[in-house]
């Protein structure tokens, strides 16, 4: 049922709509690749959040999807932001949302934008490692400032997702060994241009089995128990985020309240606020990619369907082995099928959106909806092979706007300006 992935995703006389909206007018419009995000379905999971932990504080995480459309519509719903690099956080400043609700991660932050940071004066830093603590104060020191930091704890815990985005473990390269963490906050304390205000842990993205959270969280729980008895003011713990979300057809997709089940016997009589970091959870099934058909190829032995989407466009399948449905837009075949191979144009073998995939029967022309590809999709996209990045277009109650335009082949001279 595509409802379990988008319940505003539907087929009327054998046509796909998204909000009302029918996404082959969309592709035709607008042309291919081309990314479609439901609206509704992200105020929903905005929504979900804010009634499951009705006291915590939410930071979207931008890198599942930096659309500054999108960033705006989060920050009506009372989101802030959470960045790993400079160049998210100008973006969300430049939606509009306040230095003071803006959490920064992320191991290899830059003399540059740690500067750019602590001059916005953001609500705090997830410290990774004891050297950025020292340039941290440093620098702190030179702009006149003190700033809030929080230490990012590795908890050594499975979260029994792709090894690629498990963050939590030992041998990652995030985060403190929770068994080495209060050394670091002694340092910390000891440092005079450093506020100490929370406890950060983030172990991996795409959980869809909540159960890891329970022995992190009991973790912290004992690490925030040990700090504060020894007269640290954490304010904050910082649960990340992390969770998953339906890309397979028998998948099931968690809720915001069985998250909470999994954290709250851990943290519901401290004194400090919970932050949460959903990214992928609030976007990634808004999302759809669409795709024109441009060959059928039959090799005898396999059979292929050549789309003008390609790795550059949704990179998730060559570099996870990433599962995503795909649908028609329109079911006029829909009792004979193919199995087949769905490729792209880039020249790389590793260049597919679905393996030996059955599917309704395509004819040259016709589109396809990639699905569960709002997060991680444009985000991650490029422009290898010379190619432009797809346009964006988000719908909402029937009505649609072009968020972001197709690149065209003008930026193909800008490094040769500099010549």
């Amino acid at each position: 049922m595509i409802k379990d992935y988008n319940k505003y995703l539907e087929y009327k006389n054998g046509k796909l709509f998204l909000e009302d909206v029918s996404l082959e007018e969309l592709a035709k419009e607008f042309g291919t690749p081309l990314y479609v995000y439901s609206a509704s379905h992200i105020r929903d999971k905005a929504k979900a959040y804010k009634e499951a932990f009705k006291d915590a504080d939410f930071h979207y995480a931008l890198k599942a999807n930096g659309n500054l459309s999108i960033i705006k519509l989060l920050k009506e719903e009372g989101f802030g932001a959470d960045i790993v690099s400079g160049g998210e956080l100008r973006k969300a400043i430049k939606a509009g949302i306040d230095p003071s609700k803006i959490v920064y991660a992320g191991v290899g932050k830059t003399v540059e934008e740690l500067k750019m940071a602590i001059e916005a004066g953001i609500k705090m830093f997830n410290v990774e490692s004891s050297m950025e603590l020292d340039i941290l104060n440093d620098m702190a020191k030179n702009l006149g400032k003190k700033v809030n930091i929080a230490i990012r704890v590795n908890p050594d815990v499975d979260p029994k997702t792709h090894p690629y985005i498990s963050t939590g473990m030992k041998k990652s390269k995030f985060g403190v060994d929770i068994k080495t963490a209060y050394k670091e906050y002694q340092y910390a304390k000891s440092l005079e241009y450093l506020n100490i205000v929370g406890i950060h842990c983030h172990i991996g993205s795409q959980l869809l089995d909540v159960s890891p959270y329970i022995e992190a969280s009991e973790k912290v729980r004992e690490l925030y128990d040990k700090l504060i008895k020894d007269d640290f003011e954490i304010k904050y713990i910082d649960i990340g985020g992390g969770l998953g979300i339906k890309y397979k057809p028998e998948e099931q997709e968690p809720h915001p309240s069985d998250l909470k089940e999994a954290v709250y016997p851990a943290f519901k009589d401290i004194k400090a606020k919970l932050c949460l970091e959903p990214g992928r959870s609030m976007i990634g099934n808004a999302g759809i990619l669409i795709t024109q058909v441009q060959f059928l190829k039959d090799k005898g032995h396999k059979h292929f369907v050549i789309v003008d989407a390609g790795m550059n466009d949704l990179i998730r399948p060559s570099i996870y082995g990433a599962y995503h449905h795909i649908i028609p837009t329109n079911k006029k075949h829909e009792e004979s099928y193919i199995k087949t191979d769905i490729v792209g144009p880039i020249c790389e073998t590793g260049d597919f959106l679905a393996q030996d995939r059955e599917i309704p029967v395509v004819e040259r022309g016709d589109y396809l909806a990639v699905l569960s590809a709002g997060a991680y999709g444009f985000s991650m996209s490029s422009n290898y092979n010379i190619r432009p990045r797809a346009a964006e277009v988000l719908v909402e109650k029937g009505k649609y706007k072009l968020i972001r335009s197709r690149e065209t082949y003008d930026y193909i001279d800008y490094d040769e300006a500099i010549l």
